[in-house]
């Protein structure tokens, strides 16, 4: 009976302290072409909790995929990501955005073109806009090609339709997935 109480109380005791203990996560908003490709990069660091698809940075309220795609309404096809910043800082999520896509094409990534396209960080705060214009005059030095990459205060992020949620988890045969993601993901995993 004793030993019964003793672990029942050690469970207690666990139960307590993961109660107690809240897991602080922030938010980074990106843009860096198609949002599919870049939320399939992002779900793969570590330290990030969830990647989600939208848009940002246009002129009118709940735009929708078709008029994103028309060029017509400002709006950039971005992720927000969840991230732990005990696992992950938001320097390094900077640095792996870098790395999944080309910041000195304006408006513009592979095949895709337009505005809804462009390379863009959207901070949610000040100190995340230091830590951007940072990264990005960092990132210029390596290149010989100017970075296009803007930072900007992040307007309003609106949720993309759910067809768009997951896109790559969910589609992993369709053509552009094993086309464009499928071999971006290899590249990153070398």
């Amino acid at each position: 009976m004793k030993l019964l109480l003793i672990l029942v109380l050690a469970g207690l005791g666990n139960l307590l302290i993961a109660k107690d203990t809240v897991m602080k996560t922030e938010l980074a908003t990106l843009g860096g072409g198609c949002f599919w490709c870049v939320e399939a990069a992002f779900e793969t660091l570590d330290g990030v909790k969830a990647v989600t698809s939208g848009y940002a940075g246009g002129k009118i309220e709940n735009p929708g995929y078709k008029a994103v795609c028309s060029g017509t309404t400002g709006h950039a096809e971005v992720v927000q990501i969840e991230f732990d910043p005990a696992k992950v800082t938001y320097a390094q999520i900077l640095d792996f955005f870098w790395k999944i896509h080309d910041p000195t094409t304006l408006n513009r990534q592979g095949a895709d073109s337009g505005t809804q396209y462009r390379s863009t960080i959207m901070y949610h705060n000040e100190e995340q806009k230091k830590v951007a214009e940072i990264s990005r005059a960092a990132e210029g030095k390596t290149l010989s090609t100017p970075v296009v990459t803007e930072i900007v205060p992040l307007p309003k992020f609106y949720l993309a339709e759910d067809y768009h949620q997951d896109y790559y988890r969910n589609n992993p045969n369709q053509g552009y997935c094993q086309m464009v993601i499928k071999p971006k993901l290899a590249k990153l995993k070398k």
